[in-house]
């Protein structure tokens, strides 16, 4: 069984001139790190916000572990930990009060969720830091914080948009780290990113989309090998999506 089926999705938002996702499929074997890769406006987070079930698709269908995302996304929350772009906590909180209400929103119980709380803040660096408001965090500190709201329920499946974005070097090495730990644990992963040079380095394998459609996947070291004058992940990347600029008012 597939962590997650992609097949055929549409997408096309009202007001739109062309399609998010046209005809889009993917598939992602377990325990693996997935780079989900393509230029802005290639339809990565409409992907998965259709995973998330934030979005509908027009037709095609997305599963995640056998079960449908349009009609069993409770059943699915139960196994998923989503860590979006935009820092998803209450700034005006502490990180220990916004991720009590998080476990409590997750039906978590109370001394199992104050020991993964433990454990987590501890794990990212941030107990010293955990009753202070997140709005005095700096960036790395919000992304780490973010990723954590993500984990307290321990999912199977974890959905990372943009993980790294505009964070220090200390943190994104301890966020990547984290994500090959959480890999051996038999976790799968997949996350976004427009650092080629990261998911070369994390990633099993990696799927491109472009302008909404599959370009090609596989292991970033065979898609170098098999790419005319590729040395680099990014290179392939190049080859394959042009080097126009994508300017676009939103990511997807």
């Amino acid at each position: 069984m597939f962590a997650i089926e992609i097949r055929d999705i549409h997408k096309k938002y009202k007001g739109a001139i062309t399609p998010a996702l046209d005809g889009f499929s993917f598939f992602v074997l377990p325990k693996k790190i997935v780079g989900l890769l393509g230029p802005n406006g290639a339809g990565k987070t409409t992907t998965i916000n259709i995973l998330c079930g934030l979005v509908k698709p027009d037709s095609g269908t997305a599963i995640i572990s056998g079960m449908d995302c349009m009609k069993e996304m409770d059943s699915i929350r139960r196994f998923i930990g989503l860590v979006p772009q935009q820092i998803a906590l209450f700034e005006s909180l502490t990180a220990n009060e916004n991720l009590l209400y998080i476990g409590r929103l997750y039906g978590l119980e109370s001394n199992m969720l104050a020991n993964r709380i433990r454990y987590l803040l501890e794990r990212f660096g941030l107990d010293k830091h955990a009753d202070k408001r997140i709005k005095a965090y700096s960036g790395g500190m919000k992304r780490r914080a973010n990723i954590i709201a993500s984990l307290l329920h321990e999912p199977d499946l974890l959905v990372l948009d943009e993980p790294t974005a505009g964070v220090d070097v200390q943190s994104r090495a301890m966020i990547l780290e984290f994500m090959k730990e959480y890999k051996n644990q038999g976790k799968t992963i997949l996350y976004t990113s427009h650092l080629m040079d990261e998911a070369e380095q994390v990633c099993d394998d990696v799927v491109i989309v472009d302008e909404g459609k599959f370009v090609i996947n596989g292991a970033p070291k065979d898609l170098i090998k098999s790419t005319t004058n590729c040395k680099r992940l990014e290179d392939v990347f190049l080859h394959y999506t042009g080097r126009v600029v994508r300017d676009t008012p939103t990511d997807e």
